[in-house]
């Protein structure tokens, strides 16, 4: 069709030069005139302000006398050239250079490897409207602020190509930078160009390395260390989209949170290895003093001097000193992973341990003593220390639990055998052992778990002391005491779930090896990561031959490590909270909650947990957004309906008494019991829900839930997810 268009265009142009040429003729005008040519094919693209998806690319850069052009592209999800953009639209740009930096420690003169010093700053006076009266921790003062420039602030500088790519000269001259801050441009060293690009509807970033000198961007010198996916375990995309959502590359960051920028109001620095060490060491973040260790939180004041008080955060990564939560090498990672191995800048250092981590240090050039190459013994380099508290997790890892001799007592108690085995296939001796630490046995694990008034969690559980130990063969006999086997176990499904632990000695000055040893008061004692043994109950023992039932799938468990890595909470093998936090268990009373008894069950604890940004409690952490399910569920692990005999209890609003909820009920409860309103409460029960219920039995009998006839998964991804 297109091309019968075309022909027929092409005729109807000759009928029109022949009547002209007839006319001319006519009027004794001479014409040389042609037959028309086919025009320039358009070009096909979406329009900026239209498209849902954008992605930036710096494809080339150049220097000329100082000035820098840098040519970019501008594409949808799909490919898709986005046309349209002009300099008015906030489009910004910030230039680096990667500097080698050294130090002088008294007399020598220190190499402290390569860093990022942006040309574009300010100097910045502290705005006395902007300090908070009272505050500690902070030290208002003058400081330096890394920036970017405007394409708005310069006529002349940006180009449109019309089809999607664009280029952009910088208004900087980088040979002549001296105010505020001197930066001497090299050719031979690298620079980074970055890009970002906010519309009311989507933001992209862009960045591009190169070396001027050889026009490469290849084989040249650089320092990246950690990828912003590996933040992404953690966070959501969503949370690390900064200052105001306009940043959102890791490498944008780097490049201009130098270590000459500073925030004037708190008087801390903000260099991007000290801030987000400092961020992360939270609540943690201590200092030494004469009278001991006190607090020493992280604070920098905002635009409009809104405090931002980073001791308040909770680490989630236990434990702390395992660098390779951020630091993540092998195929895939960035050109500098490893990095953090090669002893050359303290500022990471104290941004975790502050400059004065114990009385014992009275220097801030940590790695002058803390080093791989030093004489000085025993000190070791911060890759050894963290190693050292890393090696006891890595020992237990490799260790396993065996369970054996499963069985009754005469009168009716469960008891079994218990081995700690290590990795070559040996039991362990008692003595390295915490005789404190626990075993939990639990039944209808593939459903809730026991009953909460059956056989609550607190008397399931039993320390190795409370057993019997035989020191030839090493194994331990535990007998479940304090409750009574339901009478119902034939054909259930059965765990015994091991929190028992294994001592090491501690590591760290003069200590060349970590390695599992006689518990005291002077070890550390690491859980022993095994799943749980799971096992269906027959007459007097475990039936051999049947096969487990599996609980449902609700959540999983590798992205909760994932962000909480070799710790949760307590009792740490795993996350088989649920074994003890389960649906029934008892409301705890607590004055901050809506009738004074806050939900004690795992799903309420999980999203409501400190650090888990639960949107309408404005906890806003930034962690992670809660209402994006599949943060913490499996595909099939919001589905409701499936477990109609599951009965919830729940503290009430106003008067704080036990209330007994059904099961679809519960779930949604476990986040928003907060926020019923009285509408909310009587379309959950002309549905079949039950809100009111007296006792487990009485919820039983009444409830007739509905709710999945709606709320299907997709429906309840859509209202909760971003």
């Amino acid at each position: 069709m297109e091309r019968k268009i075309m022909d027929i265009k092409r005729k109807s142009s000759t009928l029109n030069l022949i009547a002209l040429t007839c006319s001319a003729l006519l009027f004794g005008c001479g014409s040389d005139g042609k037959d028309g040519e086919d025009g320039k094919d358009g070009v096909v693209g979406v329009n900026i302000d239209s498209t849902a998806t954008l992605s930036a690319n710096i494809s080339t850069a150049s220097v000329t006398d100082g000035l820098i052009t840098i040519n970019f592209d501008l594409t949808n999800a799909n490919g898709v050239a986005v046309l349209g953009l002009t300099k008015d639209h906030d489009l910004r740009f910030g230039i680096a250079q990667l500097t080698r930096v050294s130090e002088t420690m008294g007399d020598t003169e220190v190499d402290r490897g390569f860093n990022w010093q942006a040309y574009i700053n300010a100097e910045k006076t502290p705005n006395p409207d902007w300090i908070p009266e009272g505050e500690s921790h902070i030290n208002p003062s003058n400081q330096y602020q890394a920036n970017v420039e405007k394409a708005a602030d310069c006529d002349e500088c940006f180009l449109d190509n019309g089809d999607g790519s664009y280029a952009y000269t910088y208004q900087v001259n980088i040979a002549e930078v001296t105010e505020p801050l001197t930066v001497t441009y090299s050719a031979d060293s690298t620079q980074r160009a970055t890009l970002e690009l906010e519309l009311p509807q989507v933001t992209a970033n862009a960045f591009l390395d190169w070396q001027p000198s050889s026009e490469s961007s290849e084989g040249i010198q650089t320092r990246d260390v950690v990828s912003i996916e590996t933040c992404y375990t953690c966070h959501q995309v969503e949370s690390l989209a900064l200052h105001g959502g306009r940043r959102i590359a890791i490498e944008n960051c780097a490049s201009c949170h130098t270590s000459t920028s500073g925030d004037p109001e708190s008087g801390n620095s903000v260099e991007f290895t000290y801030m987000i060490h400092a961020i992360h060491k939270g609540n943690e973040r201590m200092t030494s003093t004469a009278d001991g260790m006190v607090p020493a939180p992280y604070k920098i004041i905002g635009y409009g001097g809104g405090i931002h008080d980073y001791g308040k955060v909770m680490f989630p990564q236990g434990p702390a000193a395992d660098c390779s939560s951020c630091h993540v090498e092998g195929e895939g990672a960035p050109a500098d992973a490893d990095l953090f191995k090669a002893d050359l800048s303290n500022t990471a250092c104290v941004g975790c341990h502050t400059e004065k981590p114990s009385q014992n240090h009275s220097s801030t050039n940590c790695i002058g003593c803390h080093n791989s190459t030093d004489t000085y013994p025993g000190t070791g380099s911060a890759e050894k220390r963290h190693f050292d508290v890393m090696k006891a997790y890595s020992d237990a890892r490799a260790m396993s639990v065996e369970f054996s001799n499963i069985g009754l007592t005469a009168d009716g108690k469960i008891k079994f055998d218990l081995q700690i085995i290590d990795a070559a296939g040996t039991a362990i001796a008692g003595e390295f052992i915490n005789q404190g630490t626990r075993v939990v046995v639990a039944w209808d694990s593939d459903k809730d778990y026991p009953a909460y008034n059956d056989a609550s969690y607190s008397n399931r559980r039993i320390k190795l002391s409370e057993g019997t130990y035989d020191a030839n063969s090493k194994t331990f006999t535990i007998t479940g005491n304090n409750f009574d086997m339901p009478n119902d176990a034939d054909g259930k499904t059965f765990e015994l779930w091991s929190a028992v632990e294994v001592c090491f000695n501690k590591g760290g000055y003069g200590v060349a090896e970590v390695m599992m040893t006689e518990c005291s008061d002077n070890t550390r004692s690491i859980e022993v990561k095994e799943e749980a043994y799971h096992f269906v109950w027959s007459g007097t023992g475990m039936d051999a031959d049947a096969q487990a039932a599996t609980r449902r799938s609700i959540i999983d468990t590798t992205k909760c490590q994932g962000c909480h890595n070799q710790e949760v909470f307590h009792y740490d093998n795993g996350v088989n909270c649920q074994t003890c936090h389960t649906s029934d268990k008892t409301t705890k009373s607590d004055d901050s909650y809506p009738g004074g008894k806050k939900p004690t069950s795992f799903a309420y604890k999980a999203h409501a947990a400190e650090g888990h940004y639960l949107k309408y409690a404005g906890v806003e952490s930034g962690t992670v957004l809660k209402t994006d399910c599949m943060t913490c569920h499996t595909d099939d692990g919001i589905k409701l309906g499936r477990v109609s005999d599951r009965v919830w209890r729940f503290g009430h609003k106003t008067s704080g008494e036990d209330i007994w909820v059904s099961s679809d009920v519960g779930t949604c409860l476990s986040c928003h019991q907060k926020y019923l309103s009285d509408a909310g409460a009587s379309h959950i029960v002309t549905n079949g829900g039950i809100l009111d219920g007296t006792s487990e039995e009485d919820v039983q009998t009444r409830a007739s839930e509905a709710c999945s006839t709606c709320h299907t998964p997709e429906q309840l991804m859509s209202l909760h997810a971003h």
